[in-house]
């Protein structure tokens, strides 16, 4: 079954794909001017802003759940997966794929609130079947997208964040993998159950205060070894585009594994983000545009540099010869450690003995149980897409209990297995919601130049689809999408 897996793996996460994401990146790039260094003032300015709504979440919580999804074990053991099997030079190509992806992220996120809608209880819905459906006309091809990302979100990913958390606990304090288990299963339940607004929430406190605890100590660590950290920025830059002069790697095999450790944390492009983008309540969809590629900047430049960083700084790692196995390796800085979480805990235990193992563990904690969160928040917003049509409201129960099921059965499969999955997951979303955002980038564009006209004549722009020849954009058309609101206590506008 591991090698069919494999194989459909090989297939998704072909050259092709590793092609349209940088190749969308660099196009969104230029077509947006280069918004995600234009706009760089502009973002934090709304993500210190505090609005909200009874309709929706504020634009900094919509920040939060997306971080919380894009910050995960990929931060952590994706960085090390990407070192093991693609040579320092990956963590080159990650930093590239972030910069490109800000502006893929702008656009996604943009088309998410231009076509956001509101359900039953008065809660705003969106994403890529939202926007492929309204935008595209093409309701097939957002059925397609609704259910795999149900299927990746619900079933694939979460198995691959609950492995790195029983593996981090057990390697820490010696933890039975079945503790771990119940022991999330029990907390995720009462998460989860409570809704959309309880993430919001859980989330908002959560992901500012991990992010900043880990960022610390990797300032630590490279303070400590302060000068190792010129040879280890050479190192990086030399073996991404001459890894053969380095370690004998091959530059394809860097880059390779550069984008899809890249797009598996920060998610620029695989069509999760914007999800939690068509949430938050805003004047312009343009402002949702800028946070979250801002979050991207946050994923990759920051917390995925600072694992990279403490791994080569201090020399716990392995470069796998490619196409070679787990033990087949062109260097070796550890003995016994497979690739993952376990290089940054030898890390910090290599400089910091005795708390270096646990700080990670509660790092990959913090950071998978959020993504968690997340994952289900987004198979709950393509649930409620399909429930449009097919009236089916027990449909949510089964998802709830189904990635209970996938945190489970993630912990008692082994490591690799999991990872594959997740890869899987993550390759089959990039492919459709690239093509559709492709196809759809003229409302993004187009709300964009209407910010800035607007911000250029002194206003607080608001969103009027039709001056811009933009259709189906119902919420906005209909005036129900007031502009942003002051600050008020937010109902449990996510429970069922």
């Amino acid at each position: 079954m591991d090698q069919v897996i494999a194989a459909v793996n090989n297939v998704v996460w072909s050259t092709a794909l590793v092609v349209l994401c940088l190749g969308a990146g660099l196009y969104f790039s230029i077509r947006t001017r280069f918004v995600q260094l234009r706009g760089l003032a502009e973002m934090v300015r709304l993500i210190l802003r505090g609005d909200r709504s009874e309709a929706g979440v504020s634009p900094f919580q919509a920040l939060a759940i997306s971080l919380s999804g894009r910050v995960g074990v990929g931060n952590i053991a994706g960085v090390a997966t990407a070192i093991f099997s693609g040579g320092p030079g990956a963590v080159f190509w990650m930093w590239v794929m972030a910069f490109l992806g800000a502006s893929t992220a702008y656009v996604e996120s943009a088309l998410a609130q231009i076509y956001k809608e509101k359900d039953d209880q008065g809660r705003y819905r969106g994403g890529p079947a939202y926007f492929i459906d309204k935008a595209m006309g093409q309701k097939w091809y957002a059925w397609i997208f609704a259910i795999a990302t149900i299927l990746a979100c619900g079933f694939l990913l979460p198995g691959v964040q609950a492995s790195e958390i029983a593996g981090g606990m057990t390697r820490a304090w010696g933890v039975p993998p079945w503790t771990t288990a119940t022991a999330l299963v029990a907390a995720l339940a009462v998460i989860i159950f409570g809704g959309v607004t309880r993430i919001a929430s859980f989330a908002q406190v959560v992901v500012p205060f991990m992010a900043a605890a880990y960022l610390l100590i990797a300032l630590v660590i490279l303070a400590l070894n302060i000068d190792a950290v010129p040879a280890m920025l050479g190192l990086i830059v030399e073996s991404a585009f001459n890894p053969g002069a380095a370690f004998g790697g091959a530059l394809g095999t860097a880059i390779q594994w550069g984008v899809q450790r890249g797009i598996y944390s920060n998610e620029a492009g695989q069509g999760t983000g914007p999800h939690a983008a068509a949430a938050a309540e805003v004047s312009h969809p343009a402002k949702q545009g800028y946070v979250q590629a801002f979050s991207v900047y946050v994923d990759t430049l920051l917390v995925c540099s600072a694992t990279a960083f403490m791994i080569l700084s201090t020399g716990m790692y392995n470069i796998q010869v490619p196409g070679g196995g787990d033990t087949d390796l062109l260097v070796q800085g550890l003995e016994g450690v497979k690739a993952g979480a376990g290089y940054a805990q030898a890390a910090v235990e290599s400089v910091v003995p005795g708390i270096g193992a646990g700080f990670v563990a509660i790092a990959l904690l913090f950071f998978a149980f959020t993504t968690i969160m997340a994952y289900y928040y987004m198979a709950e917003t393509n649930v409620a897409y399909i429930n449009r049509r097919v009236h089916r409201p027990w449909l949510v129960l089964v998802l709830r209990l189904a990635i209970l099921a996938a945190v489970v059965v993630g912990i008692m499969r082994t490591g690799g297995s999991a990872w594959t999955l997740g890869d899987i997951g993550v390759g089959l979303m990039a492919w459709l919601n690239i093509a559709a955002i492709l196809i759809l980038q003229r409302p993004a564009l187009l709300a964009l130049k209407d910010y800035e006209t607007q911000k250029k004549q002194g206003l607080d722009p608001v969103f009027h689809p039709e001056a811009l020849g933009i259709r189906n954009a119902e919420l906005w058309s209909e005036g129900q999408q007031p502009v942003d609101a002051p600050p008020t206590e937010t109902p449990e506008v996510g429970s069922h």
